[in-house]
């Protein structure tokens, strides 16, 4: 499924199109997984790296009070950790640290995602024209919105750990603190 996938993301002319295509028809499935097990293991083996992105964004967009209609950034990843919540759908018998831990999680790979695709292997364009810019060694074009400062990072990680903190009631747990050092 997940080579078939990734192939059905390559061989439109506009892989950014057919990702959100297949994103789209793919996510309500996402969200009727019952086990936090289950989502990792799907999103972790998506040999896509611009689908798992764009599932993962909407797996946020949906998380979050007031969407964004930004194009995907690191900014708007910044804009999710602000404004993201537990997803209600995957509350169950765990324990509050470990939604906030799932969300880190998935925080962590979709930067991870947006980082390896989008930007480094330039998958916004098709397959033919990516040949020719490997072949002329063309480095991928930031977006204005990529580009972000330091003390942006470091304001945002205050709010979303002072959130954390507050709906968790106690100390942050060791895993949390690990999964919020990486992310940062």
């Amino acid at each position: 499924l997940q080579r078939m996938l990734s192939i059905a993301v390559e061989v439109d002319r506009s892989p950014t199109c057919s990702s959100r295509k297949i994103a789209d028809d793919v996510f309500p499935f996402i969200l009727n997984i019952p086990l936090r097990s289950q989502r990792e293991a799907l999103l972790n083996t998506i040999e896509s790296q611009l689908l798992r992105c764009r599932l993962l964004e909407l797996l946020f967009q949906h998380s979050c009070d007031v969407p964004t209609t930004s194009c995907m950034s690191l900014d708007k990843i910044l804009y999710f950790l602000s404004h993201s919540s537990v997803l209600p759908q995957f509350q169950d018998e765990t324990a509050t640290w470990q939604r906030w831990d799932e969300m880190l999680q998935y925080l962590s790979l979709l930067l991870m995602s947006y980082q390896t695709s989008p930007l480094a292997e330039h998958l916004r364009s098709s397959l033919s024209d990516r040949i020719d810019l490997i072949v002329q060694k063309a480095k991928p074009r930031l977006q204005d919105s990529d580009d972000i400062s330091q003390l942006d990072i470091q304001l945002r990680m205050n709010d979303f750990i002072s959130r954390m903190q507050e709906a968790l009631g106690q100390p942050l747990p060791p895993q949390i603190q690990e999964k919020l050092f990486m992310l940062q």
